[in-house]
């Protein structure tokens, strides 16, 4: 098949400014935008022209979709209970549903019947890239379930109140629905720019490619890579398959490569310094994906972000945590240099139920916290969690207002109400779609937020969860601030589209909620939820809208899909959630819990919420209090945005590399740790910058033909991997009868009075 030239529509991106490679996030440049017309080439985008005749909203897709949106919700939803969890990623529903829809095309008869006046199809002919993408989008609202799962989670195991499957699916429909509302209500700032490219999606739409045989570009001449990205994928997928039954089961210590903690297993520092699980991993080998992905593929991050997330990793991680630790600074000596609990004046964790009554409508009892202890943190936690958490809000405000003054006035000058808004379709060049698709109407997701509004209101009143009708209003206006264009935190979005890599900022929920109710622990947690949690569903809605733009789906045909997706994620959520508690014994227990089903993810949750919603803020940060020092992170964060901002503008107006430097991103990119570590970290930035600078430097068509599909298979050959040797091997019990050296040296352990010693 000849090489062709891309479609118009690739060309009319021209004007891009945001580039996959070292490119200025600031300074646009005609060089960005041709870097972004190969970045969109190389996953996939404008290979392919528009067909409108395709089928989307078929049987098919319905049948199919639903099933997987059911089965990602229940293994994702009872796996986030365990440690290590056994993730069922959307690229491999994504690759899973190809052959599914390809049995259905060749088996299933060409029968129809009229529903309501439509022709509906038993078979409607190929299966399509249409179809299979709106699987994938439809599965991808189970993937939304795990925060929402953990809140539940925390507040019936941790806090012991089982409000109910009433409560339990009326607040997470009403999350998830506002989510899809904000991120309609932002879709000309978030989704519609042509900046934006969201490159959490590229991978998915060379998978898209690779499955429905889009493989014109740079398949003949002017390349020596002649092989089809379908052929491509397939083989990397059979040996990255093949490979992670070693480092998942048989030679495990290859995942946790700290060759230099074998040598010295006893040694407290050595393992505080250079171990993978409690310490801060600094020589980051692993041969494991899952741990190098473990907080994203660094094959589709701009190597400019993983430059500044790097940076944060040596100054923040191997330099200042090691300096706080052995100085002892809040006593951090005496604890392990990583982990997500909490702990009292002896060193043991925290035993909250001393100190927050439930009898007393589950209020924080200032007495008996005196007389038992106050509230230590590890270093990492209190540093990455606390410190740094509230440095990223403040850099996010003074960015804003120093480097996004004009986008912003033009984004409130142009933005109508959501009435007023006209329905006409709207080219996204960006997406390369110019078909006369009617766009969906504001005042469709005008109506999702009023319905999520009253579904929440109404949960909050009937259920005893301390949060009243104010405090629902109040939580979903506070999402909205971080998202809304006339708000700093749009810039969530915006660090989100052209990096991949999210800044958390749920302690400002968590702050505002332990102000307003000081020592109500259960408000603190469903201010969270719904003023934290559904902004960042509203993300991974968004993301889809992107997605939904590059593979040419009517935006209506997209709106039902997610609307229908997200009631049945639900449903599937709290379903396979009430099981796994009811049926699983000792489950979320340390020590009585079985196959790891501790319940981390929830911890964590209850552990911040202790410190933000039962001591509250107030006593957590006041004057002379232990973790006071950190009320200065703010400062620190907007003074060095400050400072880079003048240095950059003023000092050096031409140096091209200080463009890339990206304050929020610096300060906020750790904030998987914990519990991820630095080698998580360090591996994902070592894998990022090998593929996006050696690589595309030194093998360009190979990197433009190959490597979002090369993400997109170890992604679904590792998720489908972990569930096999899960279930035949650990869930069976025949990993219990499989020990040698390789099982067993990475996973010496010190006595806790050693490793927690004051160095």
């Amino acid at each position: 098949m000849a090489a062709r030239e891309p479609t118009k529509a690739v060309e009319l991106a021209d004007d891009e400014v945001r580039s996959h490679e070292t490119v200025s996030p600031e300074r646009p440049s005609k060089d960005d935008a041709d870097s972004t017309n190969e970045v969109l080439l190389a996953a996939g985008i404008g290979l392919r022209e528009d067909d409108p005749t395709l089928p989307c909203l078929t049987l098919r897709m319905w049948t199919i979709g639903i099933f997987f949106c059911l089965l990602g919700s229940g293994v994702n939803t009872l796996y986030t209970f365990r440690f290590p969890a056994v993730t069922l990623s959307q690229s491999a529903i994504q690759f899973l549903a190809y052959p599914v829809g390809k049995a259905w095309q060749f088996l299933v008869p060409d029968w129809s019947f009229s529903l309501f006046g439509w022709r509906v199809s038993l078979n409607p002919g190929p299966f399509n890239c249409k179809e299979n993408m709106l699987i994938y989008i439809l599965a991808n609202l189970s993937f939304l379930t795990r925060l929402s799962a953990d809140v539940l989670v925390e507040q019936r195991i941790f806090y012991g109140l089982n409000a109910g499957w009433g409560f339990e699916l009326l607040i997470t429909l009403a999350t998830i629905l506002y989510g899809l509302a904000l991120a309609g209500l932002a879709r000309p700032f978030v989704v519609e720019p042509k900046s934006l490219v969201w490159p959490g999606v590229l991978s998915n739409t060379a998978l898209n490619a690779a499955l429905h045989n889009v493989d014109r570009e740079g398949s003949t001449t002017g390349t020596k890579w002649r092989a089809s990205r379908y052929k491509f994928f397939l083989v990397a997928f059979c040996i990255s398959f093949v490979w992670y039954w070693f480092p998942d089961f048989i030679f495990p210590a290859l995942g946790y490569f700290s060759w230099v903690c074998w040598i010295a297993p006893k040694n407290a520092v050595v393992n505080q310094v250079f171990g993978m699980k409690s310490g801060i991993g600094l020589l980051p080998f692993t041969f494991d994906w899952s741990q190098i992905a473990y907080i994203g593929s660094p094959l589709v991050v701009p190597t400019w972000a993983i430059l500044n997330v790097l940076a944060s990793l040596v100054f923040w991680i191997y330099i200042v945590t090691p300096a706080l630790y052995y100085s002892n600074t809040w006593f951090t000596g005496h604890l392990p240099l990583q982990s997500n609990s909490i702990y009292d004046n002896m060193g043991k964790a925290y035993n909250v139920s001393r100190v927050v009554n439930r009898r007393n409508d589950f209020t924080f009892d200032v007495d008996k916290y005196e007389q038992y202890s106050q509230i230590y943190l590890p270093v990492t936690y209190a540093l990455n969690t606390f410190g740094l958490c509230l440095a990223t809000i403040a850099s996010l405000f003074i960015w804003l207002a120093l480097d996004k003054r004009k986008a912003i006035v033009d984004a409130i000058r142009s933005y109508s109400l959501p009435w007023h808004r006209p329905n006409v379709p709207t080219k996204q060049v960006a997406s390369s779609r110019l078909d006369a698709s009617k766009e969906v109407p504001m005042w469709w997701y005008m109506c999702l937020l009023l319905a999520s509004l009253g579904i929440a209101i109404f949960a909050c009143e009937f259920y005893p969860v301390q949060l009243r009708w104010y405090g629902v209003i109040f939580a979903m206006v506070v999402a909205a601030v971080f998202f809304i264009p006339e708000s700093p935190p749009i810039q969530l979005a915006w660090v989100y589209a052209t990096t991949n890599v999210k800044i958390q900022i749920d302690i400002f929920c968590r702050i505002v909620a332990g102000y307003v109710w000081q020592g109500k622990v259960l408000a603190n947690i469903w201010f969270f939820d719904l003023g934290y949690i559904s902004g960042v569903k509203g993300l991974a809605f968004a993301q889809d809208l992107k997605l939904g733009n590059y593979c040419h789906i009517p935006p209506r045909s997209l709106f039902v899909v997610q609307l229908v997706g997200l009631v049945v994620g639900t449903l599937g959520q709290v379903s396979v959630m009430n099981w796994a508690l009811n049926h699983i014994p000792g489950i979320c227990d340390l020590e009585a819990a079985p196959n790891g089903f501790t319940c981390p993810f929830s911890r964590t949750h209850f552990n911040t919420s202790v410190v933000w919603g039962a001591l509250g803020p107030k006593r957590f940060l006041a004057a002379g209090a232990l973790h006071h020092p950190l009320v200065y992170f703010p400062l620190m964060g907007a003074g060095l945005t400050i400072v880079v901002h003048v240095v950059r503008k003023r000092v050096f107006p031409d140096t091209r590399w200080l463009e890339n430097v990206h304050v929020p991103l610096f300060l906020g990119g750790l904030n998987y740790i914990p519990p991820a570590t630095g080698m998580n970290y360090g591996s994902w930035a070592i894998v990022g910058l090998l593929f996006g600078l050696l690589v595309k430097r030194r093998a360009r068509d190979w990197w433009r033909r190959y490597n979002f599909v090369l993400s997109s298979a170890l992604e679904c050959s590792v998720a489908i991997a972990g569930i096999v040797i899960f279930f035949a091997v650990f869930y069976t019990g025949a990993a219990k009868r499989f020990n040698w050296w390789g099982t067993t040296v990475y996973t010496v352990k010190l006595a806790p009075e050693t490793l927690n010693q004051k160095a």
